[in-house]
């Protein structure tokens, strides 16, 4: 199977980073398409992708295309595209299926909402549930996308907020990171030290709530005791607002 990407910026590339990682010689496979064609031939020759000077023609050369530009080109980009027989795998968020339907009616299309973390495998992408692929296309999107992420199919209703929590807070979560560095340097540590540990945790922490699905709370109090050390650095956070300023991001974001 030949993949494209009609845009090449920051999420094709994570994404065509995770794919080359778990597929040996796929960039044999791999075209692209961008409006600035230089940028995107230096781009593109990291990977050893093919650069393809239109977007038809990067159509042209591949069974599954992914759509990688933002949000308002879509209309313009993909309304002049033939695009039959072709699967294509939106990666652009808050467009969705009806948006598709509208734009490019009759055609095989999917909306996945990916993190960047997908560049090193260890992604999340959401996955509108309402689609138009067959079940052999969508067996195949499942099976190549779940090589780099996390797959959670989510209804239409509930997708902006499901790519909120997973798309946005990666940014979030890197303050966090950082922050907890800081403290790390503040008591003697490098930050590089502290920001290996810290990076261990949280990918640790994680795999936990998710292997063991244990409640969060089940895994805050199990790390802390009476009187303890732990206990002493939540009373703060709680003073502080912490889970509260975390909604608050939230809610910023879905305004």
């Amino acid at each position: 199977m030949k993949i494209g990407f009609i845009g090449f910026g920051n999420i094709a590339q994570a994404m065509a980073q995770g794919l080359i990682e778990k597929h040996e010689n796929i960039t044999q496979q791999m075209y692209a398409s961008s409006y600035n064609y230089e940028k995107l031939v230096r781009n593109t020759a990291k990977y050893g992708i093919h650069p393809c000077k239109t977007n038809q023609e990067t159509v042209d050369n591949c069974d599954l295309v992914f759509i990688c530009v933002k949000p308002y080109q879509v209309k313009d980009v993909l309304s002049e595209l033939s695009l039959e027989n072709k699967i294509i795998v939106s990666l652009v968020g808050g467009k969705y299926n009806q948006d598709y339907e509208e734009i490019i009616p009759g055609t095989h299309h999917i909306a996945c909402i990916p993190n960047t973390a997908i560049s090193v495998v260890e992604g999340v992408i959401v996955v509108e549930q309402t689609h138009t692929l067959t079940q052999e296309q969508l067996h195949t999107v499942h099976e190549l996308l779940s090589t780099v992420a996390m797959l959670e199919y989510v209804e239409t209703a509930k997708m902006n907020i499901a790519t909120t929590i997973s798309g946005c807070t990666p940014a979030y979560t890197a303050m966090y990171l950082e922050a907890l560095g800081d403290a790390a340097c503040k008591y003697g540590l490098t930050r590089e030290v502290g920001y290996r540990l810290v990076a261990k945790m949280i990918e640790g922490t994680g795999k936990m709530a998710r292997v063991t699905q244990k409640h969060p709370g089940i895994l805050k109090d199990e790390v802390c005791s009476p009187k303890g050390t732990t206990i002493k650095g939540i009373a703060s956070l709680e003073k502080d607002g912490f889970r509260g300023t975390i909604i608050n991001a939230i809610d910023e974001v879905m305004k």
